[in-house]
């Protein structure tokens, strides 16, 4: 197993491989309460406004159940039509304020922690690779996706 840490504008990105899986880390501090950032993280009206990698996308809709045990969709598509996809699962374990685990619908895990820091809040994404796209593209995309949930965070 290894560990390998990088820096990217000031924010810390990680990736550990062991032999069987790929464990991705993105993390951004934002500049917000930790209930404020729980609401737009989980709520679909905030989903729909912070969904996406770039400029060229957004998420037209979503849906959550925010349950263990609950489920949630969210429906990614380019604007120019071209490409679209759902992105879903289920609900694993939820701790409001402080922490959400699920399983996307290809079994795939993910773990996001929301850690307060004075008035701002850490949020930690940890999800398992998939093999079709590089480790550096998917780690670009999910970072993208979070920074974007910072950026639109602070603004509202």
């Amino acid at each position: 197993m290894f560990l390998c840490l990088q820096y990217q504008n000031q924010q810390k990105l990680f990736t550990m491989e062991t032999a069987n899986k790929t464990s991705i880390t993105v993390e951004n501090t934002v500049n917000a309460p930790v209930e404020k950032v729980w609401e737009f993280w989980t709520d679909p009206k905030h989903i729909t406004q912070w969904n996406n990698a770039s400029d060229d996308w957004h998420t037209p809709r979503a849906e959550n159940d925010l349950r263990t045990g609950g489920k949630f969709t969210a429906r990614m598509e380019a604007k120019d039509g071209s490409f679209g996809f759902d992105f879903g699962g289920t609900y694993d374990d939820v701790q409001e304020y402080r922490s959400i685990a699920y399983t996307m619908g290809d079994g795939r895990q993910v773990k996001i922690d929301f850690t307060p820091q004075g008035g701002a809040t850490k949020v930690s994404e940890t999800f398992d690779a998939e093999s079709t796209n590089s480790i550096e593209l998917q780690r670009t995309g999910w970072q993208a996706i979070l920074d974007n949930f910072k950026k639109y965070t602070e603004a509202n």
